[in-house]
């Protein structure tokens, strides 16, 4: 096993078929809530698989160019990941109530002026 402050992740040797194909382990299978479609990417050095979601956030790709980007990869690549997707998960999530805050009318929104404001003067002179 390998240990991080943020996740344990277990190890599990399996075979590969003459049609290279596997099977996921059940313990495996169960505690990530597989179904009929499984994600697959590759890393410079690694396959990883994960529950498909049609929900992607769309930064899965940039996540992990960025970190191959710094140097990252093998084990430490896949906790990286982990830590930055739950960064932008949870950043997406304070979004989100902020939109319902001022949908519901309990906090007021920026206006075009308020956002582009200083760049139309700048734009204009």
């Amino acid at each position: 096993m390998y240990g991080t402050e943020s996740s344990v992740m277990e190890r599990k040797i399996i075979n590969v078929t003459g049609k290279r194909q596997v099977t996921i382990p059940l313990k495996f299978y169960e505690k990530l809530s597989f179904g009929k479609e499984i994600e697959c990417f590759l890393t410079d050095d690694a396959v990883v698989l994960r529950p498909f979601s049609n929900s992607d956030d769309g930064f899965t790709m940039e996540i992990l160019k960025d970190l191959i980007s710094q140097g990252f990869n093998g084990d430490e690549l896949l906790v990286k990941f982990a830590e930055q997707r739950n960064k932008v998960k949870k950043a997406i999530g304070l979004l989100i109530d902020e939109a319902d805050e001022i949908a519901g009318g309990k906090r007021k929104g920026a206006t075009s002026k308020d956002i582009f404001y200083e760049e139309l003067k700048r734009l204009i002179k």
